[in-house]
């Protein structure tokens, strides 16, 4: 395993157990041929009844603009899976997952290790292994603080915090060694279904279905879409926590931006790509190392026409 040093985004991907959704039977690819199908971006987990995984979600179900149809049931975006009772495992069980794709630091994994059905291979992928900052546990201490809170965070400074962190999702070493590794292996049909996460599935997985979207054709209005439903799954339960911020002294501004997610964070990214590689299919050729077969074998999996 790669060393693993804590960053601003690496805390504050966590979830929320609210929405109901409307559910109606589909054709799993692997898994339970019962499972849910919903809305593209709608919440697997509490569909399923693990409130716990409340931001597990098909990555599927976007139209692209070559009017296809990115393929259901094959990958899987997510929060931690932990903790899960057994009765939460037994359910998850219904994907028919093969292997997951974790995105955090040894930090976080040792704190939380993920709990999975029996039979799925595991594999670490630290997207912020080369991270200099330290600004994860900082933070975090601020929010039992907010009036220092508001001094040191207020006045768009979070955001331009959130937003150095997402353009380092492009440009760290570390970041592109682990989506490199992740997209190699989504494009293996023998490691499918496959699940990929952080620990709240906002900011690490976020860029990464961002970016996978975007290579196979979905518009970006409709990845920023997708990338802003985690606020459905995250704000709602930590509104206790945000009303105590208030209550103290804190701005909800603050306590928002940080337990969410904006658009212009997801943007800094983009920005970042595109002015170190101009489009995202360079992206993954110069920046990840996998060449237009290797982007032509994502397509053929994922599209369905």
């Amino acid at each position: 395993m790669i060393r693993k040093i804590p960053h601003v985004l690496a805390a504050f991907c966590t979830l929320s157990l609210f929405t109901v959704l409307v559910v109606v039977p589909a054709q799993a690819r692997d898994g339970d041929n019962t499972l849910p199908q919903l809305d593209p971006g709608q919440s697997l987990g509490i569909a399923l009844d693990i409130p716990v995984l409340s931001n597990l979600r098909d990555a599927g179900g976007y139209p692209t603009r070559a009017d296809a149809i990115v393929a259901r049931g094959l990958v899987y975006r997510s929060n931690t899976f932990n903790p899960l009772s057994p009765e939460d495992i037994e359910k998850l069980e219904r994907l028919g997952l093969k292997s997951n794709y974790d995105l955090r630091t040894n930090t976080e994994v040792k704190a939380k290790p993920d709990q999975m059905p029996p039979g799925v291979r595991y594999h670490q992928l630290d997207v912020l292994a080369d991270a200099k900052s330290n600004a994860a546990a900082r933070i975090e201490a601020l929010l039992h603080n907010p009036r220092k809170a508001n001094a040191e965070l207020g006045g768009g400074k979070i955001e331009a915090l959130f937003k150095r962190g997402y353009r380092e999702f492009v440009s760290l070493p570390s970041a592109r060694s682990a989506y490199r590794s992740l997209f190699l292996a989504l494009a293996d049909r023998s490691q499918l279904p496959a699940v990929f996460h952080c620990t709240t599935g906002k900011d690490r997985t976020g860029w990464a279905a961002a970016a996978m979207l975007s290579l196979l054709g979905v518009p970006r209005d409709e990845v920023i879409a997708d990338f802003m439903r985690t606020n459905e799954y995250t704000l709602s339960q930590f509104r206790s926590k945000i009303d105590e911020f208030v209550a103290a002294g804190g701005e909800r501004a603050i306590a928002e931006a940080i337990l969410g997610v904006k658009p212009e964070y997801l943007e800094a990214s983009f920005d970042e790509m595109q002015q170190r590689y101009g489009t995202i299919e360079r992206y993954f050729s110069e920046g990840l190392g996998i060449d237009s077969a290797g982007q032509l074998a994502l397509r053929e999996l994922y599209i369905e026409h």
